[in-house]
C-alpha cells in the first residue's frame, strides 16, 4: 500500500522538517501488522515526494488463529485485498510514523505548522464502498481537487461487476497536519472496515481528529457511523457530542449583536465599517457581490440601496440570522426585477461550495475572529483558492485596542465566541501569508478613531488578484 505527499512550494524540501523525516534517508518502523518504510521519491527545491510504503503481512495478521477444520476460511483471510489497498492499516502507519505531523508540531521549524502549502496526497489504491460520488462527497467538501481513476475488475468477465477500487490523487492548499488529519478518518470511512475492535475511545479519536471540520461536514453522520464499524450507540454518542461541542450558530449571532452593540455604540463604529466596504466595493467597479457571514443583513441592505450592485448574494450559517435579513430587506415584497438582484444562502464558509465561484468581489465583515486553526485554514481555502472572487474586503478587530474600553479587561476579547483577535502585526502576517499562497496582492487600512500606540479599533485588508 502506496500513500504519497507532494509539495510543490519552494524550498519543497521543507516537507521533511513536518514529517521530521530526512529527505536524504530511507526509515523502517516496525508495526504490528507489517512493516512500514518512508523514502523521499524526489527532493529538489521546487518539488518534493514523501512516500509511505506500507508492507502488511496477511499471514502473520492470522498466525495463531488456526483451527482444525477451518482451512476455508483461513485462506480467505490469507488471500484477501489488505496488503494493497488503503484501509485502517494505513491510518494506523499514519499515527505511528508521521504522528508529530498530524499532531501539527515541529521542533524545528515550528511555524511550518500553520502554514497552508500546495500539497497533493495520492492513495495507489483505495477501496470506496459507495463508489466515486461518495469519495466526492467526502473531499470535496474539505477543499480538494480529486483526480480518480476507477479499476476494473477485469475486462473479460464483466458479469463480476464494478470495482471498489481506485487510485485517488487529493489536490489542495492545505495545512500538512489537516491533510492527516482528513485521511486518517476518511480513509477507513472509504473503506468501511477496520481491522481492530472499536470502543469508546474510538468516538474520542474521532472527535480529536475531526475537530474544525468534522460537525459542520455534510456527510457527518455517514462518517461517524462507518468510522465506528456501524456501532450505532457509538455514532449516537460521536454525533451527540458533535453538536455540543458545536456553538449554536442562531445564539452566537443573536449574543454577538448585543455585546457589539454594548462595546463599540459609541464609536458608531459598525456603521464605519460598513461605509469602508462599500465604499471599497464601489472604486473596484464590483458588479456582483457575495456578502459571506452576513448576519441580518445590515450591509445587505446598502447593497440593494446601490444600483450599480447587479448581484448581490448573502451567505450565513446561521438559519435565524438569514430569516431576520429576509424581514429587513422585505424581500417578500419586492417587485420581481428587484428580487432578481438578490438571494440568501445558508451554508458554511468552511467548506467548497460552487454557489461562491465566479464573483467579482466578497465582503468578509468580522467573520474570521469566529474561527478556530482548522476552520480558518479551510475558509482560506474555500474563499481565497476555489472561488477566488478578483476582491475581496475583509475587516477584523485589532486585539490592541481593547484596552480602550473599561469593559474589556487585560486579555479578554471583544465577544465571547472569538476565537482569537489579531495584533496588526499578526494580521499582517496572515495577510502576507494569503498573498504567498494564493496569489492575491494585499492593502491594509483602518477604521475608526487611532490612537498612535494601539492603532485603530478595526482592521481592514483589501485582496485583490489578476483572474481574468
Amino acid at each position: 500500500m502506496l500513500l504519497t505527499i507532494t509539495n510543490t512550494q519552494t524550498p519543497a524540501t521543507d516537507l521533511g522538517y513536518l514529517l521530521h523525516k530526512n529527505p536524504a534517508r530511507r526509515q523502517t518502523f516496525p508495526l504490528a501488522f507489517g512493516q512500514a518504510h518512508v523514502f523521499y521519491s524526489e527532493a529538489r527545491p521546487e518539488r518534493c515526494t514523501a512516500a509511505l510504503l506500507l508492507d502488511v503481512d496477511p499471514i502473520g495478521l492470522v498466525r495463531g488463529r488456526k483451527r482444525p477444520g477451518n482451512e476455508a476460511g483461513l485462506l480467505g483471510q490469507y488471500v484477501n485485498d489488505r496488503p494493497y489497498v488503503a484501509s485502517s492499516f494505513l491510518s494506523v502507519a499514519i499515527a505511528q510514523v508521521f504522528g508529530s505531523a498530524l499532531s501539527g508540531r515541529s521542533k524545528e521549524r515550528p511555524e511550518l505548522t500553520e502554514a497552508a502549502l500546495p500539497l497533493t496526497a495520492q492513495l495507489a489504491v483505495v477501496p470506496c464502498r459507495g463508489g466515486e460520488g461518495f469519495l466526492k462527497r467526502l473531499f470535496e467538501p474539505l477543499g480538494y481537487t480529486l483526480t480518480l481513476q476507477h479499476h476494473i475488475l477485469d475486462d473479460k468477465f464483466p458479469e463480476w461487476g464494478d470495482s471498489p477500487y481506485f487510485t485517488v490523487a487529493l489536490q489542495g492548499t492545505v495545512r500538512l497536519r489537516d491533510l492527516l488529519s482528513h485521511l486518517y478518518v476518511l480513509i477507513p470511512v472509504l473503506d468501511d472496515e477496520k481491522h481492530y475492535w472499536v470502543g469508546d475511545d474510538e468516538v474520542d479519536k474521532l472527535l480529536r481528529h475531526g475537530a474544525g471540520w468534522l460537525a459542520t461536514h455534510p456527510e457527518r453522520e455517514a462518517i461517524a457511523k462507518r468510522y465506528l464499524k456501524h456501532r450505532h450507540s457509538l455514532a449516537r454518542v460521536a454525533l451527540t457530542r458533535l453538536v455540543e461541542d458545536t456553538p449554536d450558530p442562531d445564539a452566537t449571532e443573536q449574543s454577538h449583536a448585543q455585546e457589539e452593540v454594548a462595546i463599540e455604540k459609541t464609536l458608531g463604529l459598525h456603521e464605519q465599517r460598513l461605509d469602508a466596504v462599500l465604499s471599497v466595493l464601489k472604486e473596484g467597479g464590483a458588479k456582483r457581490v457575495l456578502d459571506l457571514g452576513c448576519g441580518e443583513g445590515r450591509l445587505l441592505q446598502r447593497l440593494l440601496k446601490d444600483k450599480s450592485f447587479e448581484e448581490i448574494v448573502g451567505m450565513d450559517v446561521s438559519h435565524r440570522a438569514l430569516e431576520i435579513a429576509a424581514e429587513k430587506l422585505h424581500l417578500e415584497q419586492m417587485s420581481p426585477r428587484q428580487r432578481e438582484r438578490i438571494k440568501l444562502l445558508h451554508g458554511a464558509l468552511t467548506y467548497r461550495d460552487k454557489r461562491l465561484n465566479g464573483y467579482d468581489a466578497a465582503a468578509v465583515v468580522e467573520v474570521v475572529e469566529h474561527l478556530g486553526p482548522a476552520r480558518l485554514a479551510a475558509f482560506e481555502r474555500v474563499l481565497f483558492g476555489f472561488a477566488r472572487p478578483r476582491t475581496v474586503v475583509l475587516t477584523t478587530p485589532n486585539r490592541e485596542y481593547n484596552v480602550h474600553w473599561e469593559t474589556l479587561p487585560a486579555g479578554k476579547l471583544r465577544h465571547k465566541d472569538h476565537r482569537f483577535e489579531w495584533t496588526r502585526a499578526e494580521f499582517q502576517g496572515w495577510a502576507k501569508n494569503i498573498e504567498n499562497n494564493y496569489g492575491y496582492a494585499v492593502q491594509i487600512s483602518n477604521i475608526g478613531p487611532e490612537e498612535p500606540e494601539i492603532g485603530a479599533p478595526t482592521q481592514m485588508a483589501v485582496f485583490t488578484c489578476g483572474r481574468s
